[in-house]
């Protein structure tokens, strides 16, 4: 058994739903050595959030994006918290309903995502920066 952790940086993204999983794949070479295992994801951030869906049509994504835009609108009287801009209240909202942790299965050297699945970084600034993942994989070698 073996485990490794990583750290992750991500290129700035504007807002909105971005596939990831090559990404992250890249950022692990440590993966090739798995027969089976974990990958746990941690997102360090309150704005952004994590989440698997579909990894072939980009209209899903940018749907996801009208969606949560609808569900949690930015622009909303009442709230408190405004300090860095109106999209910032609505960012945390966002990534606390979608979360911001992933666990993934790792299988012969791979993550074991069905045929149609991605990992989505979901951006919910106007105007973020670089996102932190904490990457812990723990495996049995081959």
């Amino acid at each position: 058994m073996f485990w490794q952790q990583t750290l992750i940086s991500l290129k700035p993204r504007p807002r909105g739903f971005h596939l990831i999983s090559a990404e992250v794949e890249q950022a692990l070479p440590e993966l090739a050595r798995c027969r089976v295992g974990l990958l746990h994801l941690w997102l360090q951030h309150t704005s952004a959030s994590l989440t698997v869906n579909e990894n072939a049509d980009p209209a899903v994504r940018r749907d996801f994006e009208r969606f949560f835009n609808r569900l949690v609108p930015q622009e909303m009287a009442g709230y408190e918290h405004n300090d860095e801009g109106p999209d910032d209240l609505p960012a945390h909202f966002k990534s606390s309903l979608l979360g911001v942790s992933l666990q993934l299965p790792v299988r012969e050297g791979r993550l074991a995502l069905g045929a149609w699945q991605g990992i989505y970084l979901g951006e919910h600034r106007d105007h973020a920066g670089a996102r932190r993942l904490v990457a812990t994989l723990q495996g049995e070698p081959f």
